[in-house]
């Protein structure tokens, strides 16, 4: 199992979630990644509940870190 974190601050809209599911698509069973942002990705939700992720938004000091992983992943 793998925590990979990228940062997708300062980017275009849009290209955070297309990143992001890219990113997702290379993960291994039980990996979790969690992406640094800027807003909130209102988009990417219904994209991750349709494929079957789970995930969990912490408000940090100016930015957002989302953390998804495969539903039902132990914690």
């Amino acid at each position: 199992m793998a925590y990979i974190e990228i940062d997708h601050r300062g980017l275009e809209p849009q290209e955070p979630v297309v990143r992001t599911l890219d990113a997702l698509a290379r993960l291994e069973g039980g990996d979790e990644l969690t992406v640094l942002l800027d807003d909130e990705p209102l988009l990417l939700y219904p994209e991750l509940e349709r494929r079957g992720y789970d995930w969990k938004v912490e408000h940090r000091d100016g930015f957002l870190a989302l953390r998804i992983r495969e539903e039902g992943a132990d914690e």
